[in-house]
């Protein structure tokens, strides 16, 4: 079970949906706020992880994941978008795209306040449970945010990237939509995903230590 009981595995487990609900309902949020109401009116406006959770890519996947160390890649219901609705549509679309890995960053930065204020000693079975489910609290979700913002679609960093970019090349990243879980595994096989993100993550773990 790579390493990890079944205690480890359940909090690794609720750590990511809780996760995954908070980084959903802010692009749900964001999106409310910049004048598309459409994930509202979905009920993705929401902290109840049933309205995000994808059975596949929320729960089979991870679980595997966490169980047996192989490299599965999980998502959760992509919270819809009508960029008709939006003030400026580009701009706005690439915001909403970030305000998910931005809500990982600000729970990360809660774990270490969280940490400092009241992380017991690891002195005891229920010290050890609490302080180790704190740091796997902020790891995991200092890792969601930078692996999210990869520049390809369909990640965040995919969407924030096409806003940013002039129009004609902003359309041509859109090509790669299709293919972008085929180039996300492509990195992460070659152990390029593991080179790029490892520096990213350390400087955002000390930023925020």
């Amino acid at each position: 079970m790579s390493g990890l009981d079944f205690s480890q595995v359940l909090v690794l487990f609720v750590i990511l949906i809780a996760s995954l609900t908070f980084h959903e309902a802010a692009h749900a949020w964001t999106a409310n706020h910049l004048g598309d109401p459409t994930a509202r009116l979905l009920g993705r406006l929401s902290l109840n992880p049933v309205v995000h959770v994808d059975m596949i890519g929320t729960i089979v996947f991870p679980l595997v994941a966490i169980m047996t160390g192989i490299p599965l890649l999980g998502w959760a219901k992509p919270v819809p978008v009508d960029m008709r609705q939006l003030r400026q549509p580009r701009r706005d679309f690439a915001i909403i795209a970030a305000a998910g890995p931005i809500s990982n960053v600000l729970l990360a930065a809660a774990g270490v306040m969280v940490f400092r204020a009241v992380a017991p000693e690891p002195t005891s079975p229920a010290g050890e449970l609490v302080t180790s489910a704190i740091i796997r609290f902020i790891l995991l979700n200092v890792l969601l945010a930078v692996f999210n913002m990869i520049p390809v679609p369909p990640l965040d960093g995919g969407n924030v990237l096409m806003g940013v970019l002039p129009e004609s090349l902003a359309a041509g990243v859109d090509k790669l939509r299709p293919w972008g879980f085929v180039l996300l595994y492509a990195l992460m096989l070659s152990g390029m995903l593991s080179t790029i993100m490892h520096p990213i993550q350390r400087a955002v773990l000390e930023w925020l230590l």
